[in-house]
């Protein structure tokens, strides 16, 4: 069962088949349309559009009577973001040599910006070690300070980057901080998935699949650190679900841009 927010969906939706063609805008009963065939209400669907506008992720545009959508620069910043994470997935080698340690004391009244943080330090491969407490292998200085400072709360965070003492087992320490044999099922059960699938499907089947494929990948940017191999071994089903979502994503683009397309036609 495909269990997806209507707004997540609609930013999954949008990043894979609005920019490859630089559509400026998109029509609003269309992505209502589109998110019927994912198992949403049409109110559910209004609802979470306006959501979006009211995150700055959606601007509404008016044409006579008819609502159209255009993604906002913040929006087509965090696509752009996750697309950088998704499409380097797996591709890290060697020892981290360095560790980042963040941690913010953000006071409540922006509190809107510490979920984001949040967020945006998963898609970084940032793990929680405990509250206001994040850890992360690689030096990730530079894009912490530009995350802090987009968000406007580099005053209430500290950032530290080092190597780990060898004692105490810091191997074990990292399984407390990431769900590592969860990591691993969710990437058996991708391959398992989205291994078999129609050749040629049609226009909307294969829209559905690269949808559910490329929203279920995206997960594994928030999920998986890449930590160094050096100090734990690769999830055993990674290489195969990284090939196959890089074999998949391509061949079903055409036909599910064709039904993209039509639904925008109001």
């Amino acid at each position: 069962m495909f269990d997806a927010a209507p707004q997540d969906l609609v930013l999954t939706i949008l990043g894979a088949h609005l920019r490859p063609r630089e559509r400026t805008t998109v029509w609003s009963g269309g992505l209502v349309a589109l998110l019927a065939e994912f198992g949403s209400s049409p109110g559910a669907a209004r609802v979470a559009l306006t959501r979006l506008v009211q995150r700055d992720l959606l601007e509404r545009v008016r044409d006579g009577r008819m609502v159209h959508y255009r993604i906002t620069p913040r929006a087509a910043a965090v696509l752009a973001e996750g697309d950088r994470r998704i499409f380097t997935l797996g591709t890290r080698a060697g020892a981290a040599g360095q560790w980042t340690v963040l941690w913010h004391a953000i006071p409540e009244e922006q509190r809107v910006a510490r979920a984001r943080l949040v967020r945006r330090l998963r898609f970084l491969g940032f793990g929680s070690v405990q509250d206001g407490t994040w850890l992360a292998p690689y030096d990730r200085a530079d894009e912490v300070a530009t995350l802090l400072a987009e968000l406007g709360v580099a005053a209430h965070a500290g950032v530290l980057v080092g190597a780990p003492a060898a004692v105490p087992d810091f191997a074990a320490f990292t399984a407390r901080v990431w769900d590592l044999p969860g990591l691993e099922r969710r990437y058996r059960d991708f391959v398992t998935e989205f291994t078999n699938r129609d050749p040629e499907p049609d226009p909307a089947t294969a829209f559905g699949l690269r949808v559910r494929l490329t929203h279920t990948y995206r997960q594994f940017a928030l999920l998986d650190p890449e930590l160094p191999e050096d100090v734990v071994p690769p999830p055993p089903h990674r290489a195969a679900a990284v090939d196959l979502f890089h074999d998949t994503y391509p061949a079903l683009a055409e036909q599910a841009q064709r039904h993209f397309d039509g639904a925008m036609t109001p």
